[in-house]
């Protein structure tokens, strides 16, 4: 404990000097850190800052948030994929609108209570926002941490994030929380990087630090490896009918619950398959064109795609899909990541 004392000096003298300008640290409302720390979970800061700008101006306080009719909410999160996330966060709103007048709590243990705030997002919504002296615990901070004690511990053991948030509790820094907790991370983000060689000259604890002193520094933190994710072969389908293209509701629990989708198909489909499949469905294919392969990568599952497109006649009557233009997607409906190898090519979207 003596140690991770003597790392509080350093690393403010070091963020009060290397902080980085982000738009929620500019003006740090409870609303504006719970929104970018959801964002950020799993999103690189540069990706998420328009992110997060576009959100703000459309929905710029908890009262919106918790009305904003579902398929815009999908909009606006529209690229940050997870999207229970921001479910979750509509959900919570609406509870604080009711259970406490619109305005979020500093309490943690009141903060943890809501739908998608777990230890860390309530640490960071608490010290970053009120100042309330409890840790804010994510991936930066377990490495910087297990590196600068040359921990030997499984990070991805929930009783080894407690032992560390218990940790960084007894050393908060009177009236500097918020500071001390966004340097920790800060320091992981940016010197005591999770991928590629650590920057240790640069490093304000350098001189503190076990692992570097051990030279382990590349050895850790320890963390137990994910299984590999499951591979499915898909097809997508872009169908289109002049000018409009076919979408579709995907069901409303399960994997990119709720959003619009390209028609897709398990398995890969040869051209003849395709078309006897439009076949079956109503429609009348009058060309098809192969599309590039594409990948893309959930938290446990793997899509290898590949793609056709599909010229049809006018539908006759009505079809399991909805045909809407190419402007009215962009601006009412919420297309996953899944499918940007098909949707942002204007050759076919």
């Amino acid at each position: 404990m003596e140690q991770l004392q003597e790392i509080v000096a350093p690393l403010l003298s070091w963020f009060a000097g290397n902080a980085r300008a982000l738009p929620w640290r500019d003006d740090p409302t409870p609303y504006r850190v719970w929104v970018s720390e959801i964002m950020l979970q799993q999103t690189r800061v540069e990706a998420v800052k328009p992110y997060f700008a576009r959100f703000m101006e459309a929905l710029p306080d908890v009262a919106a948030l918790a009305a904003c009719p579902k398929d815009r909410l999908l909009k606006l999160w529209e690229g940050l994929g997870y999207y229970n996330r921001v479910r979750n966060m509509q959900t919570a709103a609406r509870t604080v609108m009711e259970e406490y007048g619109g305005q979020l709590p500093a309490d943690p243990a009141q903060l943890m209570q809501l739908k998608g705030i777990g230890s860390y997002t309530a640490g960071a919504i608490a010290s970053l926002a009120f100042n309330v002296p409890c840790p804010a615990v994510d991936g930066n901070v377990l490495r910087v941490i297990a590196r600068v004690t040359a921990s030997e511990e499984d990070i991805a053991k929930a009783s080894v994030k407690t032992k560390v948030e218990e940790q960084i509790r007894k050393i908060l820094p009177e009236g500097h929380v918020s500071a001390f907790n966004q340097a920790l991370m800060e320091l992981g983000a940016l010197v005591c990087v999770p991928n590629g060689p650590a920057k240790c000259e640069t490093c304000p604890l350098g001189g503190l630090c076990r692992a570097r002193a051990l030279g382990k520094v590349q050895e850790l933190p320890r963390k137990t490896m994910a299984k590999p994710r499951r591979v499915e072969k898909r097809t997508v389908l872009v169908i289109r009918d002049g000018e409009r293209v076919a979408i579709r509701r995907r069901p409303e629990k399960g994997l990119l619950a709720g959003l619009y989708e390209l028609p897709n198909e398990k398995g890969w489909l040869s051209e003849d398959q395709a078309l006897h499949l439009l076949k079956d469905q109503g429609f009348a294919p009058l060309r098809i064109q192969k599309l590039p392969e594409a990948k893309h990568i959930f938290s446990h599952i793997e899509w290898h795609m590949i793609g056709y497109l599909i010229s049809i006649e006018e539908p006759q009557k009505e079809t399991i899909y909805l045909f809407a233009e190419h402007g009215d997607i962009q601006k009412r409906y919420a297309i996953p990541a899944a499918f940007a190898a098909y949707t942002a090519s204007e050759r076919t979207f």
